[in-house]
C-alpha cells in the first residue's frame, strides 16, 4: 500500500516537472517572437533611414524636399514637452504613491481611489488627449502650446507613476520602519530617511518607463492641435527683440518626433518614407537608451542597499 502511494507520488511529481518545463518552452518562445519581430522591424528601418541620419538631418528644420527636410524642431519640441511632463507628473505621482501607501486611511474611499488609478494606467491614450482638449486647451486657455503637451502627457504617466511609487514602497520591508519608530521618529522622518531612500530604485525605474511611453504618443497630441509642419523654434529665454520671457517658451507651438513621422508617411513621394524611417529609428534608440538608464539605475541603488 505504501508502496503504491509513492509510485503515485512521484508520478505526480513527474507530470508537475512535465507541466513546468513544457511551459518554460511556452514562455521562451513568446519571449523569442517579441524580440525578433522588434529586432527585425528595427532592422528594417535602419536599412531605410541609416543613409538619411546626418548631422544635417537633426539640425535642419522641415521642408518640402525630402533631400533638405530634418527634425530639429520635431526633437527640441519631444525635449521640452517630456521636459513639462516630468515637472507635471513625477512630483505629483510619487507624493500620491506616498500618501496613498504611507498617509492614507484604510476605508472605501481609499479603496475607490485605489481601484481608479489602477484602472486608469490602462485607459487609451486618446481619451487623455480628449480631456486635455477640453481642460487645458479651451477651459484654461493654454491653446495649442508645450505647456498643454506637456501637462497632458504628465497626466497619461501619472497613474504609471503613482502604481510603481506603490510597488516600490511596497517592497521596503516593515522592519525597517519598526525600527525608525522604536528610536522615536515621526512618520515624516521614517518616510523621508528610510522608506523613500530604499525604494528610489523602484520609483525611477517606474518614471523612466512611463517617459519612455510618452515620448512615442501621438494620439493626444494630435488630438490638442499639435503642428504637423513646424520650421521654427520656441523662443529661447532673454533672446530676440523684444526680449522673450523666461517662460514664453511654454506657450509656443509644438510638433514632436512621432507626428513628424506621421506627417512624412502620409506624402505621396517615396522619398519621405526614408526620412519618416530614420526618424523611426531615432524615437527606437531614446527609448531603448531611456529603458538602459533606468536598468542601470535600478541596478546602482540595489547595490547600495542591504538590508
Amino acid at each position: 500500500m505504501k508502496e503504491q502511494k509513492l509510485q503515485e507520488l512521484r508520478a505526480l511529481i513527474s507530470r508537475h516537472k512535465r507541466w513546468d518545463g513544457i511551459f518554460a518552452v511556452i514562455g521562451l518562445a513568446a519571449m523569442l517572437v517579441g524580440m525578433i519581430t522588434l529586432f527585425a522591424l528595427f532592422v528594417d528601418l535602419l536599412i531605410d533611414g541609416a543613409p538619411q541620419l546626418t548631422w544635417d538631418f537633426f539640425t535642419s528644420f522641415p521642408s518640402r524636399r525630402a533631400s533638405s527636410a530634418g527634425i530639429l524642431s520635431a526633437w527640441v519640441g519631444s525635449t521640452l514637452v517630456m521636459l513639462v511632463t516630468a515637472l507635471a507628473g513625477v512630483p505629483l505621482g510619487v507624493a500620491a504613491g506616498v500618501y496613498l501607501e504611507e498617509y492614507a486611511p484604510r476605508n472605501w474611499m481609499t479603496d475607490l481611489i485605489e481601484i481608479n488609478v489602477t484602472n486608469l494606467a490602462g485607459v487609451p491614450s486618446i481619451v487623455y488627449g480628449l480631456l486635455a482638449l477640453g481642460l487645458f486647451v479651451y477651459q484654461l486657455n493654454l491653446g495649442h502650446s508645450i505647456i498643454a503637451a506637456g501637462l497632458t502627457l504628465g497626466l497619461l504617466i501619472l497613474p504609471v507613476v503613482i502604481v510603481a511609487t506603490r510597488e516600490a514602497i511596497r517592497s521596503v520591508p516593515g522592519v525597517i520602519r519598526e525600527a525608525a519608530y522604536a528610536l522615536g521618529a515621526t512618520k515624516w522622518q521614517c518616510v523621508s530617511h528610510h522608506v523613500l531612500p530604499y525604494s528610489t530604485a523602484g520609483i525611477l525605474t517606474g518614471v523612466i518607463i512611463g517617459m519612455a511611453r510618452a515620448i512615442g504618443e501621438t494620439a493626444p497630441l494630435i488630438t490638442i492641435g499639435a503642428l504637423t509642419f513646424i520650421a521654427f523654434l520656441p523662443p529661447a529665454p532673454l533672446t530676440g527683440e523684444p526680449p522673450a520671457g523666461l517662460f514664453d517658451w511654454l506657450f509656443a507651438p509644438f510638433t514632436v518626433l512621432p507626428i513628424q513621422m506621421f506627417n512624412w508617411l502620409s506624402r505621396p513621394q517615396a522619398a519621405f518614407i526614408n526620412n519618416a524611417a530614420a526618424t523611426g529609428v531615432v524615437i527606437i534608440v531614446m527609448t531603448l537608451a531611456m529603458n538602459a538608464v533606468a536598468i542601470v539605475i535600478r541596478y546602482r541603488y540595489r547595490k547600495r542597499i542591504k538590508w
